[in-house]
C-alpha cells in the first residue's frame, strides 16, 4: 500500500491533520469486532469489521469445503458490518437461495454482537464449479420492537461479488452511496464499508464539492486496502495505514462472538408441529426423538414421557 499523500486539484498536498485515531483507547482484541468510524466534517462514515474466533467456531460446526468457508466468511462480516450501521436490538440476516452448488447460504448478527450462519450444498460439490449461480438474495431486519423488513436483490456469483449486490442495494433501495470490500480465506474474514451519509435531514448526500472531493480520496485510499492486511492488523494499525492523512474519529468497538438461538424448549415446537399422535408413533417406533440444530449441531432428544409433557403445555410459535 502507497503511504505518498494525495493530491488536491489545486496540486498542492494534504496537510496531515491531527489525527483522532492517536488518542488513547482501550485495549481489544485484534479479531472479532466491528469498528464505527467517521471522517470528522464530512457526511461520511466507515465500518470495520475483522472476526476469527467467530469464524471458527461456525466452522467447528461443519465439514465445509475451502471455498464454501471463504463465502460463508463474507457473509459472516457483511452481516455483522450492516448490522453495526442500524444499531438496533433485533437480528439482520443475509439468505440466499441461488440455483448453483451451493443451495442455501446465510448469516445472520444478532443484537449487533452475536452471530450464526449456515450453508447447505450439493453432495457432489465440485470446489471448482460455480457456487450460487443465479439467486436471490434476501436482507432482513427484525426488531424486537417494531416492524419487519425485507429487501430482495438478485445476485449471481459468476457475475457479481457479494460486495458488489450489497453495494446495488443501497444504491438502489436505499438511495445511500456506499463502497464494500470483502475478504475471507478458511480461518478469518474481515469488511470494510465506506458510506455516505445525508448532510442534514434536508440535503443530499455529498452535496458539496468538497463532500465530493474528499469522499472519492477516502474511496481511493480504501481500495487499496489489501486481504493480507486487513486480515493480520489491529483496527487502529488498519484504519490509520489507510487514512493517515485525514480526520477520522474512532467509535468504541463492537466485540461478536458465535451463539446460537436454539433450545430445548424451541425445538420443543419442532415435536408440536407433527402433532401428539405421529410424535407418540415415532416414540413407539424409535423409543425417542431426536432433533438437531442445523446451525450449532446441538442435539435434542424427547421421551416419551417428555412428548406427553409437550402437549399438555402452550406451546411457543418460535423455531430454532
Amino acid at each position: 500500500m502507497t503511504t505518498d499523500p494525495i493530491k488536491r486539484n489545486d496540486d498542492k498536498f494534504i496537510v496531515s491533520k491531527p489525527n483522532l485515531l492517536n488518542k488513547p483507547r482501550p485495549v481489544m482484541t485484534l479479531h472479532d469486532a466491528t469498528q464505527r468510524f467517521l471522517f470528522e466534517d464530512t457526511p461520511i462514515r466507515g465500518e470495520l469489521t475483522q472476526l476469527e474466533t467467530t469464524l471458527n467456531d461456525v466452522f467447528s460446526k461443519h465439514n465445509y469445503p475451502d471455498t464454501i468457508k471463504s463465502l460463508l466468511g463474507q457473509f459472516m462480516a457483511a452481516a455483522a458490518m450492516l448490522s453495526d450501521t442500524i444499531k438496533f436490538e433485533g437480528t439482520l440476516s443475509l439468505q440466499v437461495r441461488g440455483a448453483g452448488q451451493v443451495r442455501t447460504i446465510m448469516a445472520e448478527c444478532r443484537d449487533n454482537s452475536a452471530i450464526r450462519a449456515i450453508a447447505q450444498y450439493n453432495d457432489d460439490f465440485d470446489e471448482q464449479g460455480e457456487l450460487l449461480g443465479h439467486g436471490q438474495m434476501a436482507i432482513t431486519i427484525e426488531p424486537k420492537k417494531g416492524q419487519r423488513y425485507q429487501g430482495v436483490v438478485p445476485i449471481n456469483d459468476s457475475e457479481l461479488s457479494l460486495a458488489a449486490v450489497l453495494e446495488d442495494y443501497f444504491q438502489q433501495s436505499e438511495q445511500i452511496r456506499t463502497r464494500i470490500w470483502l475478504f475471507s480465506n478458511q480461518h478469518q474474514s474481515a469488511g470494510l464499508m465506506i458510506q455516505a451519509m445525508p448532510s442534514s435531514a434536508s440535503e443530499s448526500s455529498l452535496s458539496s464539492d468538497a463532500d465530493l472531493e474528499t469522499w472519492e480520496r477516502v474511496i481511493h485510499l480504501a481500495s487499496t486496502t489489501s486481504e493480507e492486511e486487513i486480515l493480520s492488523l489491529e483496527p487502529d494499525v488498519m484504519l490509520n495505514r489507510l487514512f493517515h492523512e485525514e480526520t477520522v474519529r474512532v467509535f468504541e468497538p463492537r466485540s461478536l462472538k458465535f451463539e446460537c438461538t436454539c433450545s430445548k424448549e424451541k425445538t420443543a415446537n419442532a415435536v408440536r408441529t407433527l402433532g401428539e399422535d405421529e410424535a407418540l408413533d415415532i416414540v413407539r417406533e424409535m423409543g425417542h426423538i431426536d432433533l438437531d440444530c442445523q446451525f450449532c449441531r446441538e442435539k435434542y432428544a424427547f421421551s416419551a414421557e417428555d412428548v406427553v409433557e409437550l402437549f399438555k403445555e402452550p406451546g411457543d410459535s418460535t423455531l430454532n
